[in-house]
């Protein structure tokens, strides 16, 4: 796997997505997103989504036209139809409105339905930092979870982020609830590399480190049962907020054929916050444990990362970059 620069993989992205139909201001969001993931070392959620996601605008279940249809259900309250719209275009447009009425109310939430994937949700909370408010953001997926004490995938991965600005810089944290993401299994797989024990099952219901049989299988719940309550209680708060589809009847994030119908939850407020980067300081300043060297605080790794492949590049994938280039001729 070679190392290219984001440039060459900025225009390779662009050329991608304007080959598919997508309009420049569409597919800049979507590129940006995409490549986000990558530079932070989540190749999960990075370019191997592109090649499915130009299938399902071609299938005419994705339309790169739209943002989505906005209904204000109450003061505070938006119900957002992302009419199949690109994920991120219509995150984004919910997000926009979210920010104007949060800035006169102090709070303000959107619920999400019918929207493709959109992604990290870590991209959005550092963004809503970056501009000194607050965002908590969630998701659910197709059932790809097997519940605790189960042997088949019944719930969603369903991942949290928060970004919050602390006085001197901003907090960001993402994390699934499940031990990893099915973008990982697939990138083992791409990359023909075995999973470490304990994370996936494979369509039988059996332990597998084999990432292409655990494709067809089910993810663990992380933390075990309390990963599982977690995932669980989001999928039913969100499912019941957005009207969306639940466990087994989510389709259309990792598949090329059906209409997207998951949810999506943001909750933005715009209030100003105590600093506290000082007790961040204080974990930073703790002395490491025995194999560790010192003390992170969630989202600096990445943003490490991101800043090293801004200067020295990052490397993509071959099959995924060869498939990128078929997509762009």
């Amino acid at each position: 796997m070679p190392h290219r620069s984001v440039a060459e993989i900025t225009d390779l992205a662009d050329r991608v997505l304007a080959k598919a139909g997508v309009p420049a201001e569409h597919a800049a969001l979507q590129r940006d997103l995409l490549l986000d993931a990558e530079m932070r070392g989540i190749a999960s959620h990075g370019l191997l989504r592109l090649p499915r996601l130009v299938e399902r605008i071609a299938n005419g279940v994705c339309d790169p036209l739209t943002k989505g249809v906005q209904d204000w259900t109450a003061p505070g309250v938006l119900k957002v139809d992302g009419r199949q719209g690109l994920g991120p275009v219509v995150a984004q447009a919910a997000l926009d409105a979210l920010a104007e009425r949060a800035a006169t109310q102090g709070v303000a939430i959107a619920a999400i339905a019918n929207a493709q994937h959109i992604g990290m949700l870590g991209f959005y909370a550092d963004r809503v930092a970056e501009a000194g408010k607050t965002l908590i953001a969630f998701s659910t997926s197709e059932a790809l979870v097997h519940p605790w004490g189960g042997r088949r995938a019944m719930i969603g991965t369903n991942p949290i982020a928060i970004g919050m600005p602390t006085g001197d810089g901003i907090f960001m944290m993402d994390t699934a609830t499940s031990v990893i993401s099915m973008g990982e299994v697939h990138d083992h797989a791409n990359r023909g590399a075995s999973l470490p024990p304990g994370l996936v099952l494979d369509a039988e219901g059996n332990p597998t480190t084999d990432a292409t049989r655990g494709r067809d299988g089910a993810i663990a719940p992380f933390g075990g049962a309390k990963g599982y309550a977690l995932g669980l209680a989001f999928e039913l708060l969100l499912t019941a907020l957005a009207g969306s589809a639940i466990g087994r009847d989510v389709k259309g994030t990792l598949d090329s054929t059906m209409p997207a119908n998951k949810a999506d939850l943001f909750i933005l407020i715009d209030t100003e916050l105590a600093p506290v980067s000082a007790f961040l300081e204080l974990l930073r300043a703790e002395a490491p444990a025995e194999g560790f060297d010192g003390v992170r605080i969630p989202g600096e790794r990445g943003r490490a990362l991101k800043q090293k492949a801004m200067d020295e590049g990052l490397t993509i994938a071959d099959t995924v970059w060869q498939r990128l280039l078929d997509l762009a001729r």
